[in-house]
């Protein structure tokens, strides 16, 4: 099977869901319904991002990306659901994006698929999910929560390429070594984000 720059896309997939996930750890049960700006809350983007990737990754090269069965208007209702519940929610929506991406190869990054009956190439799809899609919610996310309340990454500016989640370092040379961190959300409520679940191998 060719794979040789499916790896490196599904890496940047991976780059992203981790990046939400270190903010996410953090969010207090009561912080997870507060509105932004926007007048989204973390619950609502969480439930539109899953729901995002679930409708277009679901038998990605048979039907169009906008499934019958997705109501994309509740996505964005209020919603009592718990941390366990949200923690859920985002990880089907990324198994579904990863699980598509594991029958692929390169062969199928030209082949042809649609969305709202808009064609598009396999390629096409997944770099305008990096590009809007999956950017503006993580956004949001990481946004409302730690690093804006810190300092460390001013509001409504996602993280640039380069940045390292594990280290806080960005762009090589800058740190955010001397931010203090936020007090850490009682353990006994926040769901275990399986930071760990997904290992992409670089092709060599």
């Amino acid at each position: 099977m060719n794979r040789t720059l499916l790896p490196l896309i599904e890496a940047e997939f991976v780059r992203y869901k981790l990046l939400g996930e270190r903010a996410l750890r953090q969010v207090r049960p009561e912080e997870l319904h507060a509105r932004g700006d926007d007048g989204n809350s973390v619950a609502i983007i969480v439930w539109h991002l899953a729901g995002n990737l679930e409708s277009k990754f679901t038998d990605l090269l048979t039907t169009d990306g906008e499934k019958p069965w997705r109501d994309r208007d509740s996505e964005f209702a209020p919603r009592d659901v718990s941390l366990a519940e949200v923690a859920e929610k985002w990880e089907r929506g990324w198994q579904v994006l990863f699980g598509a991406l594991a029958e692929l190869n390169d062969d199928d990054l030209a082949a042809p698929i649609t969305i709202r009956g808009v064609p598009f190439r396999v390629d096409e799809a997944l770099l305008r999910s990096l590009a809007q899609h999956l950017p503006s919610g993580v956004d949001t996310v990481v946004s409302v929560d730690v690093m804006e309340s810190a300092g460390a990454i001013p509001a409504n500016r996602f993280p640039p390429i380069g940045f390292r989640p594990e280290s806080g370092a960005c762009g090589g040379s800058e740190s955010l070594a001397g931010v203090a961190p936020r007090p850490a959300a009682d353990s006994s409520a926040t769901p275990s984000w399986p930071l760990s679940s997904l290992r992409v191998r670089r092709a060599p």
